[in-house]
């Protein structure tokens, strides 16, 4: 089991919120808890969800789960908190996500989630509050999906906490130009066009939708399900210094081969169903498969 560290500012360089260690617990309630109601560090899974809550100090934080919904309130007296439900391990999945978000400070709401093999800490933000997480990190490029552009960021964490204890890993951003809450995120147009700017990945561990909040207060109110509607393929561009050529990707309709990581199935999919080698279409639930 695994939460999450606490979020270091240091001058004109953004960090993640949030990093695991190995302190949490599971609800005592038990894992198919239909509702749950959390102040304090846990991780578990309720409603065929994973959960994740993590405090700097176990104070300030109220998180109500039921079955694919969390809302969650927060003040400074916890110092930071992340909090969010999803799956454990993720995959290059299409998340749908709705409700709302009231950050009163520094916040963000993102698809989080780490990969192993290599280390990787990943952000799909959405919309954060009054602190630019790209703040001293790296501009790779760009992606389009999901109706809007998103600016592609690097940064490393050196001797920094993670889910395999402290290490040195890279820390990839997914940040979108208009702020939204709600919607669809194609998490594999993402994943291409890191992978197209030689951000590459491992294998996948735990995957949120996350609320963070470090010396702030708010709320949130956030229902995810996985599944819907897929963008079309992304484009993904470099700075004019780079020369990266971006892949296609794996959403979207038509014919051809998707891409690794790129969606091959799953219902209502009308887009590729083969892979292009030496990949093969996978299955991760009923509305997704994906070329692995």
């Amino acid at each position: 089991m695994v939460s999450f560290k606490s979020l270091i500012v240091l001058c004109s360089a953004a960090v993640a919120l949030a990093s695991p260690t190995s302190n949490s617990t599971i609800d005592a309630r038990g894992a198919d808890a239909a509702q749950l109601t959390l102040t304090s560090s846990s991780t578990g899974s309720s409603g065929g969800y994973y959960y994740s809550l993590w405090e700097q100090n176990n104070s300030g934080v109220t998180m109500n789960i039921n079955s694919g919904q969390y809302s969650l309130t927060w003040n400074s007296a916890s110092q930071d908190v992340v909090a969010g439900i999803g799956w454990n391990p993720g995959s290059a999945q299409t998340i749908t996500y709705s409700g709302t978000f009231n950050p009163g400070g520094n916040s963000y709401l993102s698809v989080y989630g780490w990969t192993t093999n290599p280390l990787v800490e990943y952000y799909i933000c959405d919309s954060y509050g009054t602190y630019n997480p790209s703040t001293g990190t790296q501009h790779m490029g760009t992606v389009t999906s999901d109706g809007a552009t998103y600016d592609i960021y690097k940064t490393q964490r050196v001797n920094a906490p993670s889910i395999q204890g402290t290490a040195t890993f890279n820390q990839y951003w997914s940040i979108r130009q208009s702020h939204r809450v709600g919607g669809t995120v194609t998490t594999s147009n993402h994943f291409n066009a890191w992978k197209s700017l030689g951000m590459s990945m491992g294998s996948f561990n735990y995957q949120i939708l996350a609320t963070e909040g470090y010396q702030s207060s708010g709320s949130s109110s956030i229902t995810v399900s996985a599944g819907g509607s897929s963008s079309p393929a992304p484009t993904s561009s470099a700075p004019p210094t780079t020369t990266s050529t971006p892949s296609s990707g794996g959403g979207g309709g038509g014919s051809g081969t998707a891409a690794h990581y790129g969606q091959c199935g799953g219902i209502g999919w009308t887009g590729p169903t083969t892979c292009a080698s030496p990949y093969t279409c996978q299955a991760s639930n009923a509305y997704y498969s994906q070329c692995l």
